[in-house]
């Protein structure tokens, strides 16, 4: 299915927002997740299916600054 990914198209198999972010290596406690302009609680990416055409943001937490 196709969905937009930080604002890049990509081709993904489908299944929940936890089994996108495990393809891709990223840690979910290091990652906000917003999907068509909604932000998803951590406790429910396991049960959020991704649909085609899902616009997601990742938003990743970065340290820094003095």
């Amino acid at each position: 299915m196709l969905v937009k990914i930080n604002g890049k198209v990509e081709e993904v198999p489908g299944g929940t927002l936890l089994d996108l972010l495990k393809s891709k290596q990223i840690e979910p406690q290091m990652v906000a997740v917003e999907v068509n302009d909604r932000v998803v609680d951590r406790e429910h990416l396991a049960t959020t299916a991704l649909n085609e055409g899902d616009q997601i943001e990742f938003l990743f937490y970065m340290g820094g600054g003095r």
